[in-house]
C-alpha cells in the first residue's frame, strides 16, 4: 500500500473525535496520536522531508517515529523552509507522555483529562494541515 499521510491524518482524527464523544478515552487517545503523526509527516513532506518511494517511508530513521518524537522532529523541517514561519507549533510537546505502545495498556489508564490534552495537540496539527491546504502548500 502507498502511504497517504493526509488521508490517514483525517481518518484518524475523525475516528478519534467519534470515540471521544462516546467516552472511549483509550482508543480516542491512541488515534489522536496517530492523527498527529500523520499530519506532521505530511507537513514535513511539504517542507522537504526526504521520502523513499520504493520503501514507502521517510528516508531518515528519525523521521519514522510517532507523535511523541515527531512533534520535535517537525521543527527541523519547518524552520528550514521559506514558508515555515507560518506553521509554528506550541513550544511544549503535548505528546511527550504519549507512546504508541500505550495501545496495549488497559483502558482504565485513560481518562477525559488525559485524552483532552492529546486532542488539543492533535487539533493544533489539524489547524496547520488545513492552513497548508488553504495556502496550496499541500
Amino acid at each position: 500500500m502507498q502511504a497517504d499521510f493526509l488521508d490517514a491524518h483525517d481518518r484518524h482524527w475523525d475516528d478519534a473525535e467519534r470515540l471521544f464523544k462516546d467516552q472511549r478515552w483509550a482508543n480516542a487517545d491512541h488515534l489522536y496520536g496517530m492523527s498527529t503523526e500523520c499530519g506532521l509527516k505530511r507537513l514535513m513532506l511539504a517542507f522537504g522531508m526526504p521520502f523513499d518511494s520504493a520503501k514507502d517511508r521517510p528516508n531518515t530513521e528519525g523521521d519514522r517515529k510517532h507523535a511523541d518524537k515527531i512533534w520535535t522532529r517537525f521543527e527541523s523541517y519547518r524552520s528550514g523552509h521559506h514558508k515555515g514561519a507560518g506553521f509554528v507549533l506550541s513550544t511544549g510537546n503535548p505528546f511527550s507522555n504519549w507512546e504508541v505502545s500505550q495501545r496495549y495498556a488497559h483502558q482504565n489508564y485513560f481518562d477525559e483529562a488525559w485524552t483532552k490534552a492529546h486532542q488539543a495537540g492533535a487539533n493544533q496539527v489539524r489547524q496547520l494541515v488545513q492552513k497548508a491546504i488553504w495556502e496550496g502548500l499541500i
